[in-house]
């Protein structure tokens, strides 16, 4: 299966829509857009993972890298939306509190202070 990925600015964040298999062979693809973002200066990122399959230490290295580049100007990375499955491996790999994950776009774009899981 291959990914797409798609933005969408609000407001002063950027929400970054994946879908498919985030894995070694398309984690770079995922990379390219991030690069592009901060690049122009975008770094504040909301990544919307509803549609996201699967994702692999591969993947999870694509958002530990977006986080410190966007920490590092100034900005935040969020994760929303992750199905059970991803979800289970940012909390399994410790990620989901690092990568601050939320249970929606809209609360991950707002910045609530609920994360997705308990």
């Amino acid at each position: 299966m291959s990914l797409t990925v798609h933005t969408e600015q609000r407001g002063d964040v950027v929400v970054v829509a994946v879908a498919g298999e985030l894995d070694m062979a398309t984690a770079p693809q995922l990379q390219d857009q991030i690069t592009d973002l901060l690049d122009k200066g975008r770094n504040r990122l909301v990544f919307d993972l509803a549609d996201v399959s699967f994702c692999d230490s591969t993947g999870l290295s694509v958002f530990v890298r977006a986080k410190n580049s966007c920490d590092e100007a100034g900005g935040v990375v969020r994760l929303a939306a992750p199905q059970r499955g991803v979800l289970r491996i940012l909390e399994v790999s410790g990620l989901v509190e690092v990568l601050h994950t939320y249970p929606t776009v809209d609360e991950a774009v707002a910045g609530e202070p609920t994360p997705a899981s308990s």
